[in-house]
Formats: structure tokens, sequence, C-alpha cells
């Protein structure tokens, strides 16, 4: 009995000599198994303070978005600095009845709760698209609809492109975009992010009186009520920002949502 001591066995095998091959590979697995069990237990006790962090981070880049539209920023302080949060089901336009804030990250691990794209439909080079989005909405003190904050996404020259578009009452005129993520070239598409730029978007109208999604990054200089200047240099990412936000504002993104509140219904 006594070879089935863990204490004994131990001692053997520390008793061997260091040049034991069996004393080395025992040792560095049980090296490997401690250094994996701290990752694992770092990863599991760290995980709500990460995900803690991107909420505030996002909080954050939302509110800077809302000061920089006239009125926003006291409307914001009035409401105590939170934004109401749904999910809305993108397929119907309406609020995902079974899906919440807080169990969308799992609803989304299930591959049936997205929609695959053609290549027609694909404007923003997504290939498939969830089928259920997290909003905000800003209100006024009476409760109306004031300002709504849609999420989007697509490819760029160099990778995703994420960013949050802010739309007045009227869910056509453009009060403002945030950037969230990006990696396109430094100094060329990379400009995105240059407030100057972002600052031509306030006022911008979505669609024409026939309800067609007309915005677009301009080649050059912007011409028209729909479009705002081009970057210098970097044409692919400004076509892909006109095909992000063409896609995302049409009837495969938030359109059916879009038409939802233009009825009254939110």
């Amino acid at each position: 009995m006594a070879e089935m001591n863990p204490i004994t066995a131990w001692r053997r095998l520390l008793a061997l000599p260091n040049e034991s091959r069996t004393k080395t590979l025992v040792i560095a697995f049980l090296v490997s198994a401690v250094c994996a069990l701290f990752v694992s237990g770092a990863t599991v006790i760290l995980r709500p303070i990460q995900t803690a962090n991107r909420a505030a981070e996002q909080q954050a880049r939302l509110e800077t978005l809302i000061a920089g539209i006239p009125g926003m920023s006291d409307l914001l302080a009035q409401q105590g600095g939170q934004l109401s949060t749904v999910v809305i089901d993108l397929n119907s336009g309406t609020v995902a009845g079974d899906v919440t804030p807080a169990t969308l990250s799992a609803a989304l691990q299930d591959s049936s709760n997205w929609t695959g794209l053609a290549t027609a439909q694909d404007l923003a080079g997504l290939g498939q698209r969830p089928d259920y989005a997290q909003v905000y909405f800003l209100r006024d003190s009476d409760g109306a609809l004031s300002l709504a904050l849609l999420p989007i996404s697509g490819s760029g020259y160099n990778g995703p492109i994420d960013a949050i578009l802010a739309l007045r009452a009227d869910m056509n005129t453009i009060a403002g975009l945030a950037i969230t993520g990006q990696s396109e070239t430094p100094g060329l598409g990379g400009r995105i992010e240059e407030p100057a730029w972002l600052g031509q978007f306030r006022g911008k109208s979505i669609a024409d009186a026939s309800g067609e999604v007309r915005f677009a990054v301009a080649k050059g200089v912007a011409g028209s009520e729909f479009e705002v200047d081009g970057i210098t240099g970097a044409t692919r990412t400004s076509n892909a920002m006109t095909r992000i936000i063409r896609f995302w504002l049409g009837p495969d993104g938030y359109g059916p949502l879009l038409d939802a509140v233009k009825r009254g219904e939110f």
C-alpha cells in the first residue's frame, strides 16, 4: 500500500536525479497543469470585469457622440446620463420578445439566429447578419423619442469597421456617427475617426422622398444633402462606409425598425 501513497510517490520522484527523464517529464507536466489552472481561474474571475469595462467604454463613446449634438448633452444629463436599451428583431423591426440585452450574447451563439446574405444583398460584406441587435433610444422629458443610436458594422479595406450611427426622431436625418473599431490604413482610411470628417454627417439626409436610401461618401467634395466629402487617397474605405451605411439603413438592416418608428410604434 505504501506504493499507492501519493506522498511517498512524490518523495521518490524528488529523490530521482535531475537528469532523470521521468522526473523531467512529470515536473514539466505538473508545472503546465498548474499554470493552465491559474490561467483558467484568472479568465473566469476577470471575465465580469472585462465585460463591465467594455460596457463602460461603449457608454462613454455614446455619451461623447451625444455631447457633440446641440441640445442632446443637456437632455442626456436630465436622464441621469443613461440611455434606454432594447433588443430589436431585425426581421420585423419590433422589440424582441424572448431576447434581452442580458441574453443577447447567448442568443447569437445559436447559428439559427443568423441570416445568410446573398451577394446582391450583402452591401456591407458581412456574409451573414444577426437576427437581433441591441439599439439605444434617447427620449425627451415627455417620453417622446428624440434620438436612436444604431450599431453598424461591415468590411473595410483592411478589416472590419464598427460604428454607431445616431438618427434624429424623423429617422431620416443623421445626428452623428462614432467609429468604435477599425483597422484602416493610418493617415488614409484611418482618418474616418477624425472629428472633422465625422462632423460632416450631422444633418445629412438618408433617403429621398421616394424612400430610396441615397446616403453616400462622395468621390470628392459632397454635392448634395445626402453626401459627405470623400477621404483623399482612401477610395476603398470611403466606398466601404457608403455600403455599410446603406446596408444597415436598408430593408435587410434597420429598415423595418425605421419604418416602425415612423409609424409611431416606438
